[in-house]
């Protein structure tokens, strides 16, 4: 065998290499899979030690919602995916929140306590299962950078289908939270009112990267795969925009929340975020409070806050 056969074989080898790694990269941060619907006594519970105390309110909750009268809502994404929600009447009229999940999590889920706190607050609710989630078409996450434009397409279907002078609140927790602030730069109609943003990244790098490290890889050599794999094979743009510099350029007042015990987002990203524009947002962090557990913990502090932020 000559040295250029060997050479030959050798780049390919690296080559395949690299691309298999890429792929693995999105494929363990980006893909969804066949996803489950949960059946009528079947309850999605978030993974880990910290949702355990509160396990039997969070299948209460939604055993709850699913009683509740509602109207299922479908939509075309501006790149032709069927997306899913469902609507909650509070009042004719009232102010309507419309709220995002999280990453990898899905309407019912993360936002059965959202419809409850909200119609503490007499809102109306329009929770969405965002792309790739349980309802929705779509296989790819895209941490917020499709999601944002999604989040546009939610709010034009409100203003031409709801009452006129509704009200709008953008709300979103984790991945449903970096959404909104992201989305909160873009060409917003007057009937957005403000956005309100429950335990966000600050950066999808930064936490994706605080994944990567948890997992005992090092993060700096992984973290470009994972960005390329974003671009070759979910064909998005991972660091388009990012959340802290959306926020910099709010068009509307933007509540942050997040919890001191946050163990996935750091709380420190927070900080970064209200930091980054003082005049349009207000940081309320809840001791010992984790991962979008804010609410769980401190509900009256929360709709006190909600209350006064969105009043005001």
């Amino acid at each position: 065998m000559q040295w250029y056969d060997i050479l030959a074989i050798v780049v390919l080898s690296l080559t395949f290499l690299f691309f298999f790694i890429t792929y693995v990269c999105y494929f363990v941060a980006f893909f969804i899979g066949k996803k489950k619907i949960y059946e009528k006594d079947e309850y999605d519970i978030p993974p880990g030690k910290e949702y355990e105390p509160y396990r039997d309110i969070l299948a209460t909750w939604m055993k709850e919602i699913r009683e509740l009268p509602h109207q299922d809502i479908q939509i075309t994404s501006f790149d032709n995916l069927k997306l899913y929600g469902t609507y909650f009447e509070c009042g004719k009229g009232n102010t309507l929140e419309i709220m995002f999940h999280g990453y990898r999590g899905s309407a019912e889920r993360d936002l059965c306590g959202g419809v409850k706190r909200a119609f503490a607050l007499n809102h109306n609710v329009l929770i969405v299962d965002q792309r790739a989630a349980s309802r929705s078409d779509g296989h790819t996450i895209t941490f917020g950078i499709n999601e944002r434009k999604d989040c546009m397409s939610w709010i034009n279907y409100v203003v031409e289908n709801f009452d006129k002078d509704t009200k709008i609140i953008l709300t979103g927790v984790s991945m449903g939270a970096a959404t909104v602030i992201m989305a909160s730069e873009m060409d917003l109609p007057k009937k957005v009112i403000g956005a309100l943003a429950d335990c966000s990244y600050s950066t999808q790098e930064g936490a994706i990267k605080k994944f990567i490290s948890e997992i005992h890889l090092p993060a700096n050599l992984a973290y470009p795969f994972v960005k390329l794999g974003a671009r070759i094979y979910g064909r998005f743009n991972l660091e388009e925009t990012t959340p802290l510099k959306s926020i910099k350029n709010a068009k509307v007042p933007i509540l942050l929340f997040h919890g001191e015990e946050d163990k996935m987002v750091p709380c420190e990203m927070a900080y970064e975020l209200h930091e980054a524009n003082k005049k349009m947002t207000h940081l309320v962090t809840i001791p010992k409070a984790g991962h979008c557990l804010c609410y769980l913990v401190k509900p009256e502090l929360y709709l006190n806050e909600m209350r006064k932020f969105f009043n005001e």
